[in-house]
């Protein structure tokens, strides 16, 4: 448990309530500005329900539906595609089987995202007027931007965590005070900065 670490440990990560609020907020902003904000439905996957970064991201994105300036998104569905690509293709095939007019998904990472994308396109969704958001700033999720399939990510500094990491070890050997919870801030990527993070993972 974080919150009862003994003095002298320290716990590095990122703070897993930004990744799904800033995903899902850039996702409620790009709806707003398809002139959504009349009313918009979309279909979350999830990740392994027994995985604390999958209840977080979920959690997180129902946090921002629920704000007032997002407050008119619905969800249609939500289902778990254990963050796995071939699952959520799956899942989102079932999903536009039904019929169901919606405008955008919301995943809780990157392979889910791609996943719905490749169900969409092989369905012939037009991906110009849909919104999909992922989280982790994959390899394939930035050339899935680049080609204008995926519009939200977040990337998730491993390398910020392991300097991180190693300099509060440092201080801790040198018997140096240090705040014991460092968060390593996640970054939005969109298709605007998408070309700075092409090289970071």
């Amino acid at each position: 448990n974080v919150d009862t670490l003994p003095d002298n440990q320290a716990f590095v990560a990122s703070n897993e309530i930004e990744s799904g609020t800033l995903a899902a907020f850039e996702g409620c902003k790009l709806l707003r500005a398809k002139g959504k904000a009349g009313g918009a439905k979309i279909y979350i996957l999830m990740g392994e329900l027994s995985n604390q970064a999958a209840v977080q991201r979920t959690k997180d994105f129902d946090d921002v539906i629920g704000m007032d300036m997002c407050n008119f998104i619905s969800v249609v569905d939500r289902q778990t595609a254990n963050w796995s690509r071939d699952e959520a293709q799956d899942l989102m095939t079932n999903w536009l089987s039904s019929g169901e007019k919606f405008d955008a998904v919301f995943a809780n990472n990157d392979e889910m995202a791609i996943g719905a994308i490749q169900a969409m396109k092989a369905s012939g969704v037009s991906m110009e007027e849909m919104i999909v958001t992922g989280v982790d700033a994959t390899q394939d999720a930035l050339a899935a931007m680049q080609a204008g399939d995926l519009d939200v990510t977040v990337f998730q500094d491993a390398a910020g965590q392991g300097s991180g990491a190693l300099n509060a070890a440092l201080s801790l050997a040198k018997g140096e005070d240090v705040d014991q919870k460092v968060y390593i801030p996640f970054q939005l990527v969109t298709p605007a900065n998408v070309d700075n993070f092409l090289s970071k993972n």
